[in-house]
């Protein structure tokens, strides 16, 4: 049955893909880097350590510049806000191994090609994605694992899995993780997410949301997206979790750099 399901929802999201039809917007201009005393005293730091990371993943077949999916959004807002110190990157979740390849490159600090056991244990990484992009955030988590490359956190939003994905669970590098999920729609996250080993990760939450009752606008996704994926692109469009999944981010960076993070307010009309 688990096949069946899994297979079935393959074959929900590449039929509805909202994702593909989807308007691409065009990005904000980059805010200029400030001369502000700590941003300055940041980029000193950034020539001799790797910056914190932050690595989202798409649903779907978004296309990671398509403005409407608040994964896109936030991305944006925190290469914005963060100019020094973070490296916050989005990537479609059939792009893991450029993703992988380009966590390698930013651990690199000396830039010799290879990766130190210090540069590795010195990592900052967070990774975060909705959909099958929480299902690649799982499988990236366990390749850094097998490069015993850490990870502080992994937040999943309706995490559906992607054929082949291997163990579901949470591998061991990973500090915290945390599963935002809804039950309404014929496509949804799962209710539970667990650790492969809980004395080294810590589960923050599964937290449901419900949207039978109260209704999130996705009027600019695509009508068949919102025929057949209803809840689950409400959830990856609600402010309330896109405003916990960049508080939860803020709390793993710099406190000098954490505290201009901007909020994510009000949803994508």
């Amino acid at each position: 049955m688990l096949r069946l399901s899994t297979l079935a929802a393959s074959l929900i999201i590449l039929l509805a893909s909202s994702l593909l039809a989807a308007p691409i917007l065009k990005p904000a201009p980059e805010a200029p880097i400030a001369t502000h005393p700590a941003l300055k005293s940041l980029a000193k730091e950034a020539a001799t350590a790797s910056p914190v990371i932050v690595i989202g993943f798409l649903g779907g077949r978004v296309k990671k510049n398509n403005l409407i999916h608040r994964e896109v959004q936030l991305a944006m807002h925190l290469r914005q806000n963060h100019p020094v110190g973070v490296d916050a990157e989005i990537f479609q979740n059939s792009h893991g191994q450029r993703a992988f390849q380009r966590i390698l490159h930013l651990l690199d600090v000396n830039h010799d090609g290879i990766l130190t056991l210090a540069e590795k244990q010195h990592a900052r990484i967070i990774i975060y994605g909705h959909s099958w992009g929480a299902s690649e955030a799982v499988t990236m988590a366990r390749q850094l694992q097998d490069d015993k490359i850490p990870v502080l956190l992994a937040i999943l939003v309706d995490r559906v899995s992607k054929i082949g994905e291997g163990d579901p669970r949470i591998p061991a590098n990973v500090a915290q993780a945390v599963n935002f999920y809804q039950l309404d729609g014929l496509l949804h996250g799962r209710p539970i997410i667990r650790a492969v080993d809980p004395t080294k990760t810590q589960i923050i939450g599964n937290y449901q949301l419900n949207y039978k009752d109260t209704h999130v606008s996705c009027d600019k996704y695509p009508w068949y997206a919102r025929l057949f994926m209803g809840p689950h692109i409400e959830i990856e469009n609600d402010p309330r979790v896109w405003n916990q999944v960049e508080a939860l981010i803020s709390a793993k960076l710099p406190p000098e750099v954490a505290s201009t993070t901007a909020t994510i307010t009000g949803p994508s009309q």
